[in-house]
């Protein structure tokens, strides 16, 4: 997280740009296009983050989020009313008081479990989306030097979690979004 930055405001900063690539698909067509993720189309990169987050909050602290339409029928209103709902549980004060309990990380107050483990994923998949949908595939290199640091020491647990694919080559002079996409194995050529 940026020095100074809640996690309602990461959140909402991460969330809009994201948001801004859905709403900005510009026909049905392109949702078909591949994405960097082996096997998902544009659609997948949006259904996978509206379909897992839920369970892993009400699972683990008890909260509900608003479901919208199936990403199939129409993404764009899907993403919004979940994210919507979490931008509403980040800025609600009292989910400071609440804990998100989960049997691999433990107990973990809920709104940095928002960040940890969902923010940064539309952060990552924000540059999947952009790329399979002809958009911009710019990301915040500050916010791509702390990822990377952040993930680097865990290499080997995140590579053996099955979330992330084999390193790509990119050598060590490319910027840090290059760096940051070969680590969770996505080639940005």
């Amino acid at each position: 997280m940026i020095a100074n930055q809640t996690p309602a405001d990461e959140y909402r900063e991460i969330a809009g740009r994201f948001t801004a690539l859905v709403e900005g698909v510009p026909d049905d067509a392109t949702w078909d296009r591949p994405s960097p993720v082996p096997e998902w189309a544009a659609r997948d990169v949006v259904d996978h983050l509206v379909t897992w987050f839920p369970g892993f909050l009400s699972g683990g602290a008890d909260v509900t989020l608003p479901q919208g339409p199936p990403v199939s029928d129409d993404p764009v209103a899907a993403w919004r009313t979940m994210s919507d709902g979490v931008q509403a549980v980040l800025d609600d004060p009292a989910s400071a008081e609440k804990m998100l309990v989960n049997p691999h990380i433990g107990e973990v107050p809920l709104p940095r479990a928002i960040a940890q483990f969902f923010t940064g994923d539309v952060f990552l998949h924000t540059w999947d989306l952009a790329r399979a949908t002809g958009q911009d595939e710019t990301l915040d290199p500050q916010r791509c030097a702390m990822m990377l640091e952040g993930m680097a020491p865990l290499d080997e647990i995140l590579r053996s979690s099955g979330q992330y694919g084999p390193k790509v080559d990119v050598g060590d002079d490319a910027d840090v979004q290059t760096r940051l996409l070969a680590f969770i194995g996505r080639d940005p050529r």
